[in-house]
């Protein structure tokens, strides 16, 4: 039976702390921490040889770890510029061969700025056709089996309320969302509360990409800092004043039977805030 899954972004304090060095050590960290699955971090550049790929794919089969890739946080899906949102295209693409030398079966990325003249209805459909055009690029160069993975933003000036992702990800039924709940409850100044608020949230996913897709969503999950103008900082599970919290999360997730994949972007303890999860999970079983 098909069940939750949990890991970290990027790698966490401790794998340092123990003489790690080397992204191709993760897998086998996390397997030995208790934990399932990793997001490797490419955000500020996935600058990264074919043979280093190939090593952490290697690495992550071994520990039965499976692996997301995160594209370059500098995506701009409404950008007007020519030049600028073809290099758009080609982060997302390059995010794509980098996935596809690891053996990484989703890429996550950020879709973009909403600021400017234009309204948000015309800067979504803007991005939805730059995306239609992507897909058909990663189709022709052989990446059709990666799924892409538009993300909720944190902050009010960017693409990326819910509403928007799941209009990016109408484009095509293959598209998951990234649903960040974090980002999600800092742009609306710490909505997530309850179980019931959690249900909203994935009630309207359901409503607008159907069961299949909402059950096998890819989330991040962390404490972040917010002011008026949405996301400031991410924290770890210490904090208790901006949340939120992951127990009523967790609790919809088994009600409901999904089986997502949860990504902890905690700041320096993503691996024992995932564990954290991971167990509240498995005690409700």
């Amino acid at each position: 039976m098909a069940h939750a899954i949990f890991g970290p972004a990027g790698s966490p304090e401790n794998f340092y702390a123990q003489g790690n060095k080397r992204s191709s050590q993760m897998p086998e960290y996390l397997r030995e921490y208790g934990l399932d699955t990793f997001e490797y971090s490419g955000g500020h550049g996935l600058r990264m040889s074919e043979k280093t790929a190939r090593e952490i794919g290697s690495q992550a089969q071994k520990a039965g770890i499976p692996i997301s890739v995160h594209a370059p946080y500098f995506i701009n899906l409404a950008n007007e510029d020519s030049e600028k949102i073809l290099n758009s295209h080609r982060y997302i693409l390059g995010a794509m061969q980098v996935a596809f030398w690891m053996g990484a079966r989703r890429v996550i990325f950020h879709p973009g700025s909403a600021s400017g003249s234009r309204s948000r209805q015309e800067i979504t459909a803007y991005a939805c056709s730059e995306l239609k055009k992507i897909i058909q690029q990663a189709d022709a160069a052989g990446f059709g089996e990666i799924t892409l993975c538009p993300e909720t933003m944190g902050k009010i000036n960017q693409l990326g309320d819910l509403e928007e992702v799941l209009l990016l990800c109408s484009v095509d039924e293959r598209l998951i969302p990234c649903i960040d709940l974090g980002h999600l409850n800092a742009r609306t100044q710490g909505s997530l509360r309850t179980q019931a608020d959690f249900k909203a949230v994935l009630d309207r996913i359901e409503n607008d990409l159907g069961k299949e897709r909402l059950d096998r969503l890819h989330m991040h999950f962390s404490h972040i800092e917010y002011t008026e103008m949405g996301e400031k900082r991410h924290l770890t599970f210490e904090d208790k004043v901006f949340g939120p919290e992951h127990q009523g999360l967790i609790a919809e997730i088994v009600r409901r039977k999904m089986y997502p994949t949860v990504i902890c972007e905690s700041a320096g303890t993503q691996d024992q805030d995932a564990l954290e999860m991971k167990k509240a999970y498995w005690s409700l079983q």
